[in-house]
């Protein structure tokens, strides 16, 4: 189900209908039914999945706390292979099999690969990061492990975020979903104005970016270089809002309900570095290879050549993550890349950048934009020759004529965007919102649903990051 369809326009208000009107102890049978009925909606058999992955990581976190020293570790190796392993087959099996017959006929074996018709599940990596968190947790014992079965199965399906994240940990997410709940105006105010907000970000900024992206992308030699150019800075901008868009509307159906999940996205493209953006993109899965894999590698505690490669092997791993493809693995190593030389820069020279939008920040922001935006031609290309007809006609196409669908009613949506971005930098869409007077947060009110009924794309995409 997604959250710009007509099914969701009814499923979400009787969901909250539900929640408040019944007692609480069983407002998480509520939670869980909700969830399994929204998830189903994709492909229904694929819930099995998420079943297998909740009982391993339950059993695995309960045996955990009563153990110790070796049959614990063993407990936690059982419940990450488990989690590695459904990722692997599901997401990384036709990668996998696909680069062994490449090896093998380079090495001049024969090798017959296995054709199996695999569909990936709808936000898998998410589901299974999200899960391995919490069994980690428990291993560190900084997690009491959860004897409530459905409350452990809440915190891996819980509708809101369950598809695209953000990443929760089960100390927020779990605390929230077992803490009463009273029906409160605040919380069911803010949540209705972060999905209108949300909902616009997706329908009409991302969503009318796309055809011409997509146009672009898929033949991108037959359109001149200031074309191919304003495909991949408005393809920025539209995976920018199609997740930014996505995260707010979880963050405004969760508050209804009133639970609180963390912010993905903080104005990621007016970060003045690459170490900045990363703090504020994807927080939630920054944050997690932060815990789970940069600390374990050393972090910052390690020499500096040690510390660079810790630093390229996380961000490559975190490019492997968003999908089966060299193609992200080249985009995270080039992420990875810049942030070491970044750190390289400004240690030899002892920058350090100041406060405030001076001429000199406001250049370092516009440099971290055009770099992001020129790496992800990495992950949106389909492969590296598609890559490399990008970059091969933004070269050599500048005098090429070509009849094409326009790009300008897209970039007045990305100047919205940007105008939002820079109203509510460091803070949120409905905190910024609800300190204006009434007529002018009316005002935008009107303008939201104005872009929604009259400027909302023809066509109906689905989220990106469901394919991850």
């Amino acid at each position: 189900m997604l959250f710009n369809s007509l099914q969701f326009l009814f499923f979400l208000p009787l969901v909250l209908a539900a929640y408040y009107a019944l007692p609480f102890r069983y407002r998480w049978i509520l939670i869980f039914f909700a969830s399994c009925f929204f998830y189903m909606a994709f492909v229904p058999r694929y819930i099995l999945i998420l079943f297998v992955i909740i009982l391993i990581d339950y059993v695995s976190g309960l045996a955990m706390e009563r153990t110790a020293d070796r049959p614990k570790k063993m407990w936690l190796l059982f419940s990450l292979s488990s989690n590695i392993l459904l990722l692997c087959f599901f997401k990384y099996f036709g990668f996998i099999n696909h680069n062994a017959e490449l090896i093998s006929s380079w090495m001049g074996f024969q090798f017959k690969p296995l054709h199996l018709d695999i569909i990936l599940p709808i936000g898998l990596s998410f589901h299974t990061f999200q899960s391995m968190s919490y069994t980690i947790e428990v291993y560190r014992g900084r997690q009491k492990a959860e004897r409530h079965l459905g409350y452990f199965a809440n915190y891996v399906l819980f509708f809101p975020q369950m598809v695209a994240g953000p990443i929760e940990r089960y100390e927020t997410l779990g605390n929230e979903l077992r803490s009463k709940k009273k029906i409160n105006y605040l919380n069911l105010s803010n949540g209705f104005k972060l999905v209108l907000f949300g909902l616009m970000v997706k329908m009409c900024i991302a969503d009318n970016a796309a055809p011409f992206v997509n146009q672009v992308y898929e033949k991108p030699l037959e359109f001149s270089s200031m074309e191919v150019l304003a495909a991949v800075f408005l393809f920025s901008f539209q995976i920018y809002a199609d997740f930014f868009g996505y995260s707010t509307i979880a963050l405004g159906c969760a508050l209804m309900l009133g639970i609180r999940i963390m912010d993905n996205f903080k104005t990621p493209y007016l970060s003045r570095s690459i170490t900045e953006f990363w703090t504020r993109w994807h927080i939630s899965l920054s944050t997690w290879f932060r815990d789970y894999l940069y600390i374990p590698l050393g972090g910052n505690k390690v020499k500096l050549p040690r510390w660079s490669l810790n630093i390229m092997i996380v961000f490559m791993v975190s490019g492997l993550w968003h999908g089966a493809n060299w193609t992200f693995v080249i985009w995270g190593a080039l992420h990875g890349l810049l942030r070491v030389l970044e750190h390289w820069f400004n240690k030899l020279t002892g920058f350090k950048m100041k406060e405030g939008w001076g001429l000199l920040n406001v250049f370092l922001a516009l440099k971290t934009f055009v770099l992001t935006s020129l790496i992800w031609v990495f992950f949106r290309a389909t492969n590296f020759k598609n890559a490399a007809d990008i970059f091969r006609a933004i070269k050599n196409n500048w005098s090429y004529q070509t009849a094409s669908i326009s790009f300008y009613p897209a970039f007045f949506f990305v100047l919205l965007l940007i105008a939002f971005d820079l109203w509510h930098y460091n803070s949120r869409f409905e905190l910024r919102l609800n300190r204006l007077a009434w007529p002018l947060r009316w005002s935008i009110y009107s303008v939201l649903l104005f872009c929604l009924m009259a400027l909302a794309g023809t066509q109906k995409f689905t989220f990106i990051y469901f394919q991850f």
